[in-house]
């Protein structure tokens, strides 16, 4: 195995770690201390990649949203879905099972699932996954332009839809409010093509 090999697998093996005792215990629960002995890694190693515990819950969050979103379109992309607001839905309704599903995501992730799209310190700092060609942002732009959509600032648009998803279904999905996550769906998806002006 090779240096960066080894390096990328060391931090792997930090965010693994760290996701599991966060989900398990929560974030001031958690020692940086647990989380090296558990990674079995150096506490300097911890301290190459992240400057404290805060940081790696960030980075974390960022990569599990960014990674659902990348997910929604992959599936997205196969089904061949050609009008632009059931592309949007589609990719909306992807992530909200898959949050439905994993209770514990949901929490850790809380309300902050526009990082995946939106949080540039974490995405200038750690490599994206996906191709910025290929994301969320860039498919939204595409399909602003090609269907005529008027919006005055787009990445505004993109980011009040996915904070509105964000913060209403983690009601809807932990707390049944205002109503249970499947009741909820139809009022949410009126209000995304709502914004969208379809």
């Amino acid at each position: 195995m090779g240096i960066m090999e080894q390096k990328n697998e060391k931090e792997n093996r930090l965010l693994e770690t760290a996701f599991h005792l966060f989900t398990e215990k929560g974030i001031k629960s958690t020692s940086i201390q647990e989380i090296v002995d558990n990674a079995k890694v150096a506490k300097g190693t911890f301290y190459l990649y992240f400057k404290d515990k805060y940081e790696i819950r960030d980075v974390l969050i960022t990569k599990k949203s960014e990674k659902l979103f990348t997910e929604a379109l992959t599936k997205m992309r196969k089904k061949k879905i050609q009008d632009f607001s059931d592309q949007i839905i589609f990719i909306i309704d992807y992530v909200i099972d898959e949050l439905a599903k994993n209770p514990l995501l949901l929490k850790f992730i809380s309300k902050n699932l526009s990082w995946g799209v939106y949080n540039e310190t974490i995405i200038k700092i750690y490599d994206r996954p996906e191709s910025k060609e290929d994301g969320l942002y860039t498919l939204f732009l595409k399909g602003v332009e090609e269907n005529h959509i008027t919006l005055e600032n787009p990445k505004v648009t993109l980011f009040m839809i996915i904070e509105l998803v964000s913060s209403t279904c983690f009601d809807s999905i932990l707390y049944k409010n205002p109503l249970p996550i499947a009741e909820y769906k139809p009022f949410l998806y009126d209000a995304i093509r709502g914004l969208l002006k379809i």
